[in-house]
């Protein structure tokens, strides 16, 4: 079985795969950047958020692993009697109300006009795809991408010297 931490490094892997296929497609030209972003945006997001909740498993250490990743703190097991929340499950519980975070943590669904950096909901008339902007672009994508890894790098380090 895979630890939460492999199963987070293998989410944001993808993630930088997605990244750089969209940014490639952006480059070509050939599909509208709205397009794209329907295509691309949701599945990028969908990695960033699973690496984070495989990275909170790996801090919280429950006893029984769920077979999916929580999609944030207050999805985590309760934390047993008696014992105190770890400061860096503290620490996440702040970064989630953050808008980089909160991004990618927010579903596409659940998100409303002037939620999260005011995404709208925009149709062409000439195109059926629907989808969500101003805001996630690849740029800002490879921006979560790095600050979730230097997260995870600083939490990881901190919780090798206990």
């Amino acid at each position: 079985m895979s630890t939460p931490r492999a199963l987070a490094n293998q989410k944001l892997y993808c993630a930088k795969i997605l990244i750089a296929s969209w940014g490639e497609a952006l480059a070509k030209e050939q599909i509208a950047s709205t397009v794209l972003e329907q295509a691309f945006g949701q599945a990028v997001r969908d990695h960033l958020a699973a690496a984070y909740g495989w990275f909170l498993l790996e801090v919280a250490q429950p006893d029984q692993m769920p077979a999916a990743p929580p999609r944030n703190c207050s999805d985590l097991p309760a934390v047993a009697e008696g014992c105190e929340t770890p400061p860096e499950i503290r620490e996440f519980q702040q970064l989630e109300r953050e808008p980089w975070l909160a991004q990618i943590l927010t579903a596409v669904e659940n998100q409303t006009p002037g939620h999260i950096e005011a995404a709208l909901w925009t149709t062409s008339p000439d195109n059926l795809a629907t989808v969500q902007g101003p805001g996630f672009t690849p740029q800002r994508a490879e921006q979560v991408h790095r600050r979730l890894n230097e997260l995870f790098q600083r939490m990881t380090d901190s919780l090798d010297e206990y």
